[in-house]
């Protein structure tokens, strides 16, 4: 199982929004370079980076995303307002890995379904989801769909991957638990990457072993001290290969 260390970028800060608060971001007293360095260094091979300020259509991070894709060595998964196939195309000549797609996927199909033919493999659909239903445009929208309902509909094009982001889970609701992440990637056949699931080593632990888990995106827990990298991929990484369930 990968381990994707989450940077999220506000205003060229690492931060984390507690809740998806964007006015009252809990910043990080460290460069966002350093720290795709940093976690390099413990043995990261794969990043997720987040534009949040592109997300909120408040500018972007463009150039400083750039400069982590040059320097860190590793793969890239970009994520935050992707929402045309001319930028899925920027980011790709500059060297990321994968995108990720996460309110277009819902309001506009035909470019999910556009965009996966023309960079098969390298576009992951992100899926939010809130007492059972997918939210959007920075989770401020709650759409009519299950997480499972939705992901469904796009399980059969060329993707990377779904991320599913609890954010029960992450905002620590009373009597939330993993369950609605096993059970959207044991409903499909496209492998899952846990998100805001993992607050503690014991959670990596769980998770690694749950069918057709193939990562998970770590940020606030790594950059409050709460988890170590190293010790979190040492864990992840002697977990069998993801087996997706019998249709």
């Amino acid at each position: 199982m990968i381990i994707y260390p989450d940077i999220e970028l506000q205003k060229g800060r690492c931060v984390n929004l507690w809740r998806g608060e964007k006015d009252t971001p809990v910043v990080y007293d460290i460069d966002p370079v350093e720290a795709a360095l940093d976690c390099v260094s413990k043995g990261a091979k794969w990043l997720h980076v987040v534009d949040l300020d592109a997300v909120f259509d408040e500018g972007d991070n463009a150039d400083l995303i750039k400069q982590i894709i040059a320097k860190a060595g590793v793969q890239v998964q970009v994520a935050g307002a992707i929402r045309s196939i001319e930028t899925i195309r920027g980011w790709i000549e500059a060297g990321a890995a994968r995108v990720v797609i996460a309110t277009a996927a819902v309001k506009d199909p035909a470019f999910v379904k556009q965009a996966a033919y023309a960079y098969p493999d390298q576009v992951v659909i992100s899926v939010d989801g809130r007492g059972n239903r997918v939210v959007v445009d920075g989770w401020r929208e709650t759409t009519i769909f299950t997480p499972v309902e939705f992901a469904r509909q796009l399980e059969d094009l060329p993707l990377a991957a779904f991320i599913y982001t609890d954010i029960d889970r992450d905002a620590d609701t009373p009597e939330s638990s993993m369950a609605q992440t096993e059970m959207l990637a044991e409903a499909l056949r496209i492998p899952v990457i846990a998100s805001g699931v993992v607050k503690a080593l014991d959670d990596i632990s769980t998770i690694k072993y749950l069918p057709n888990i193939a990562g998970a995106i770590i940020g606030r827990a790594i950059f409050n001290g709460e988890i170590d990298l190293a010790d979190a991929i040492a864990i992840a990484s002697d977990a069998p290969e993801p087996i997706a369930p019998f249709a």
